[in-house]
């Protein structure tokens, strides 16, 4: 977890942030002067189960929520989505799964989507490649649109796609004998470069999220932080998805995503 930035800016704006990015449960406390935030939640990547022809891993979805009505003082729920392990990645949300969801990739093949009365935007984590030997896995869903999906094989190494909107990558495929790649991940700070697929390596990362790992072995590449999918494994090992993350800064009036005072201030 970060450290809490809260800071005054003339005519008594507060201005701060706090981002949690290992697996659990967290309260946040508004801080006195904040009325409002804006909030980007990422879910964990998904894991193949221990066999070497299922799907690559799916990536966690993206979903955020703008100018969110909070009260100085009052504690919000905060829970960050685990890292499929050979399971679904697990799903990260912000109040409640009813006000902002960010889902995780599934175990075999399907991206997270985002859910949650409260949410502005964000999109779908990418599907895993599916083939004889398994597959690349799903990048992280981005901002503004999906992840990339990874290849499947046999494939000749080929790449997976590109994610949108500031998504990770899907992983790229490997041949017989090699594990397939993880997915790349997406960053907490708004709206970047689109990630690409790579070729016989790890997908690319999105918004300055981490890459997934290539991976000339028997195990499955790791999945990017945060979100991206863990890869096939032809020795039956799945590779670990990436963790998810819940990032909140304010006021959120003025700070909302995708892009618009999003970084570090």
């Amino acid at each position: 977890m970060f450290a809490a930035i809260n800071t005054f800016l003339a005519g008594g704006l507060t201005v701060g942030q706090q981002a949690y990015i290992s697996a659990g449960t967290y309260s946040w406390t508004a801080p006195v002067g904040v009325f409002s935030v804006s909030v980007v939640c990422v879910g964990g990547g998904g894991s193949p189960v221990a066999s070497d022809d299922q799907p690559g891993g799916g990536g966690g979805a993206l979903a955020y929520a703008n100018n969110y009505a909070v009260t100085p003082g009052t504690s919000y729920t905060v829970i960050v989505g685990a890292s499929g392990n050979q399971s679904n990645g697990g799903n990260s949300s912000f109040v409640s799964s009813g006000v902002l969801q960010a889902g995780g990739g599934a175990t075999n093949l399907t991206g997270g989507s985002g859910s949650g009365s409260a949410r502005t935007g964000g999109g779908s984590g990418g599907n895993g490649g599916n083939g004889t030997y398994g597959g690349g896995a799903g990048g992280a869903g981005g901002y503004s649109g999906n992840g990339g999906a990874g290849g499947p094989t046999p494939g000749g190494g080929g790449p997976g796609s590109a994610g949108t909107g500031g998504a990770g990558g899907g992983g790229g495929s490997s041949g017989f004998g090699q594990g397939n790649a993880g997915g790349g991940g997406v960053g907490l700070l708004g709206e970047g470069t689109s990630g690409a697929g790579g070729a016989n390596g790890g997908g690319g990362g999105g918004s300055s999220g981490a890459n997934g790992s290539a991976q000339a072995g028997d195990i499955g590449g790791a999945g990017g932080a945060y979100g991206g999918g863990g890869g096939a494994g032809n020795g039956n090992v799945g590779g670990i998805g990436g963790v998810g993350a819940v990032r909140i800064i304010w006021p959120g009036t003025a700070r909302t995503f995708p892009s618009t005072n999003t970084g570090d201030l």
